[in-house]
């Protein structure tokens, strides 16, 4: 065990197992309030549920394993589960603890729970719920006040780095962070590292041993300095509790029921938490989809939802296959990548047309219904068919969806209400240029959160000002009130500024803390300034952020929980989708997942796209996304219309819209997939597979280096090394500097599709790296 407090922890021990236990406020199994108890009634917890989700809120008390599909209901299921234990079964709200990974989903549980008439019921994330025992048993424990958490690892990583006279830049320290996120979610420790990252593949932009170094230098760091982490704290709570059996009795004293949402995210160190919270118990119920597990990256592993019944013979295994969100033409493209998916853990996770049946339950014992079947069954009316759109390069691609964008808004779809999805960040830029031409505004999920935003933390300031006034409450109800205050910030309605900007956006801002005043007020016409401040300081608490009018833009990864009418995929491509360091089958199977993901978030109108070049006039060598033969031979089988605001138009280059997928374009697609796969090497002829086929020679044959083009290369690494206090071989290594240097890569396809070049060498040093091999001065500094 790592981290600030330990040292003391182990000196306390003794003495804090000698310390009579602490009465910490127990949660008595105690009778719901009247009025609580008849709106509970009124709403009948099991009224209005299919089949599947009755049978997974029926279930005994125990193990329960429920496997839900994407838009199947899962939350609703999971709290008319806890409704029902509380108003039928006898259980005290206080003694269930649900548990899932992000802050707006724990605080859509508790609204959920609240609207039934169930309060008491803790729902958190696993770090708030272990900061929050941590801060009460840890002074018990350790005889000191907890030390601070720090929010941030990049400062604790900068010192570090200094201790071993390296200066890892911006990026880097990214990188690096992510890495220590990794090492300690998976209990991996200092000693250990360099072996479980070369175990796991584990791509870094610093050689593995001094990652290693790196990480024990930023424990001490962080020591020295008395303050945790975010995994410190999971791993101080678990601690505490299998260290101390006092600890452990009064925790499981006052919860003795568990709910884990999004189980298959969970990492070794959350199950560690869990298992500890648990004990010897097994009320426990867990939910998840095999099928969405994207985020092994940071240690996720879906071995503990696959492995439930293995673990709980007992258990009550629960699928819910209704999908409640998309229509039947998206739920065919979802279920076309099941098809040809493998599950986590091994196996395939359906056969084609092997479609689930509602209303079939898994008894308990039947293991072999986790990680097999999973094809959803739409519920809702047909809709407009998949759209496909192929351009020549990537701004003729993002104008082709900006030009469909304004045609959906132009029927009637919200901004808030579509969405463009891509797997990297760095494939935003051409769409923020591409709406900011076509003056359609945006938003750019993963950047600075809602209620930090200058704009919004200054109309906070002013709004409590005025509650602190002699009239908080101006004439005109709450709506007006609030109009009022923000105009002092600079804000009228109905005032847009032109364009998509910085401008735009604060205006947009302040908008949605406008419309939640609105909204509020149709729900309670007496609420008042006071009312809404309050509702906002407890909005901020748990990142519950208003709805804001704009696109969204956002990555794969961080689009997972939400959804939209209409969703654009783009930058279908291989080596991006699935990226270019996916090479296993299990990492290929990851990213199939996650275009999984992207197709279940739409709702109605889904659009995917692709570009055969990066750039305008380059040769177009990009070949489409090897997963998009699945999809398109799943939309051949899809019946429905095929109209829509989305359904036409072109992007500039082809267009290939769900109507023309026939004969001609999937043989075409099929040729391209044979394509990939018979490599020759250019020097004798022989057939290329794995690494070679990406060289394109056998290693026999001689290769013809541009001298001239490696010197350069070495020089600019040289320099690059310099400004970055590394050795040469991090930035590049010799053996694919001589690569470049033969193979001269003039596009990012041809340069990711080189070995030793992945994501992270491709954003730091590709732009720098195509430049030298077209001839152009070398770049003078850092480019990211």
């Amino acid at each position: 065990m790592s981290g600030p407090g330990t040292r003391g922890n182990r000196q306390v021990t003794a003495a804090a197992r000698r310390r009579p236990p602490a009465a910490e406020p127990k949660a008595a199994v105690e009778p719901m309030p009247a009025a609580a108890a008849e709106r509970a009634a009124a709403l009948a917890p099991t009224e209005g549920l299919d089949p599947e989700q009755l049978a997974a809120v029926l279930a005994p008390v125990g193990p329960v394993c429920i496997l839900a599909g994407a838009g199947t209901g899962k939350t609703r299921a999971i709290t008319h589960r806890i409704a029902h234990m509380v108003t039928e079964r006898g259980v005290g709200a206080g003694q269930v603890l649900a548990v899932t990974f992000t802050n707006r989903a724990a605080s859509e549980l508790r609204g959920r729970l609240r609207s039934m008439g169930v309060e008491g019921v803790q729902a958190r994330t696993f770090h708030a719920a272990a900061l929050r025992q941590l801060g009460y048993f840890w002074p018990q424990v350790a005889g000191v006040a907890l030390p601070r958490l720090e929010k941030s690892r990049i400062p604790l990583l900068v010192r570090a780095a200094a201790r071993l006279q390296i200066r890892p830049d911006r990026a880097e320290l990214r990188d690096l962070a992510s890495e220590v996120e990794w090492a300690k979610s998976t209990m991996v420790t200092p000693a250990d590292y360099p072996g479980a990252a070369a175990e796991h593949g584990r791509e870094t932009s610093l050689a593995p041993d001094l990652v290693a170094r790196l990480y024990e230098a930023y424990e001490d760091v962080k020591s020295e300095a008395s303050v945790l982490d975010f995994d410190d704290l999971l791993l101080l709570t678990a601690a505490v509790i299998e260290e101390h059996s006092w600890v452990a009795t009064e925790l499981r004293a006052r919860y003795r029921h568990f709910v884990v949402d999004e189980y298959q995210d969970v990492n070794p160190l959350q199950q560690r938490v869990l298992d500890a919270w648990l004990g010897d118990r097994d009320s426990l119920c867990v939910v998840g989809d095999e099928h969405q597990t994207i985020y092994s990256f940071t240690g996720a592993s879906a071995r503990y939802l696959v492995g439930f019944p293995r673990r709980f013979p007992t258990a009550t295994v629960v699928r819910l296959v209704r999908d409640y969100r998309s229509t039947p033409q998206v739920v065919a493209l979802a279920n076309g990548l099941l098809d040809g998916a493998t599950a986590p853990g091994g196996g395939r996770a359906s056969q084609p047309g092997q479609v689930g049946q509602p209303g079939q339950v898994g008894q308990p014992g039947q293991v072999g219904q986790v990680g097999r079947a999973g094809r959803l069954v739409a519920m809702r009316p047909p809709g407009p068919a998949p759209a496909w759109l192929e351009a020549d390069s990537e701004p003729e691609e993002a104008a082709g969806v900006a030009r469909r964008i304004r045609g959906l808004l132009a029927a009637g779809v919200p901004a808030s209400q579509i969405a463009v999805l891509y797997r990297i960040n760095a494939q935003s830029e051409a769409y923020e240029t591409a709406l900011g031409r076509a003056d359609i505004p945006y938003l750019l999920r993963g950047g600075e959160k809602f209620f930090e935003r200058p704009e919004v933390t200054a109309a906070v300031r002013m709004l409590r000002a005025a509650v602190r006034s002699a009239e908080p409450d101006r004439p005109g109800g709450l709506a007006d009130a609030v109009a009022d205050v923000l105009g002092a910030v600079g804000w009228r309605a109905g005032q847009a500024p032109a364009g998509p900007g910085a401008d735009r956006e604060r205006w947009e801002n302040l908008a949605a803390l406008h419309r939640l005043a609105a909204d509020l007020e149709t729900d309670q016409p007496e609420a008042s300034l006071t009312t809404f401040v309050t509702e906002l300081a407890e909005r901020a608490v748990h990142q519950h952020t208003p709805t804001v009018q704009g696109v969204t833009l956002a990555s794969l990864h961080a689009a997972k929980g939400l959804e939209w009418d209409a969703v654009f995929l783009v930058g279908l491509v291989d080596g991006t989708l699935p990226i270019i360091h996916a090479q296993t089958d299990e990492q290929l199977a990851e990213e199939r997942r996650l275009l999984y993901v992207g197709v279940t978030r739409a709702r109605v109108h889904l659009t995917l796209s692709w570009a055969l070049a990066r750039a305008e006039g380059t040769r177009r060598s990009r070949r489409p996304s090897r997963f998009l033969d699945d999809l398109r031979r799943s939309t051949a089988r899809a019946s429905g219309p095929a109209g829509g605001p989305d359904a036409g138009g072109s992007p500039g280059g082809r267009d290939t819209a769900a109507r023309s997928i026939g004969g001609a374009d999937r043989g075409q697609a099929r040729g391209r997939g044979r394509g990939r796969q018979s490599v020759t090497c250019r020097v004798c002829g022989r057939a290329l597979a794995g690494a070679r086929a990406r060289i394109g020679r056998c290693d026999d044959c001689p290769g013809q280096v541009d001298t001239a083009l490696f010197e350069r290369l070495c020089a600019w690494r040289a320099q690059r090394a310099k400004e970055q206090g590394q050795p040469a071989f991090v930035v590049l290594t010799d053996a694919t500097l001589r690569l470049v240097a033969e193979r001269r890569p003039a596009t990012v396809a041809e340069l990711v599709a080189l070995p030793g070049i992945g994501q992270v060498k491709l954003d730091r040093y590709g732009e720098d790296v195509l430049a030298l091999v077209a001839g152009s001065p070398r770049p003078a500094g850092p480019t990211g």
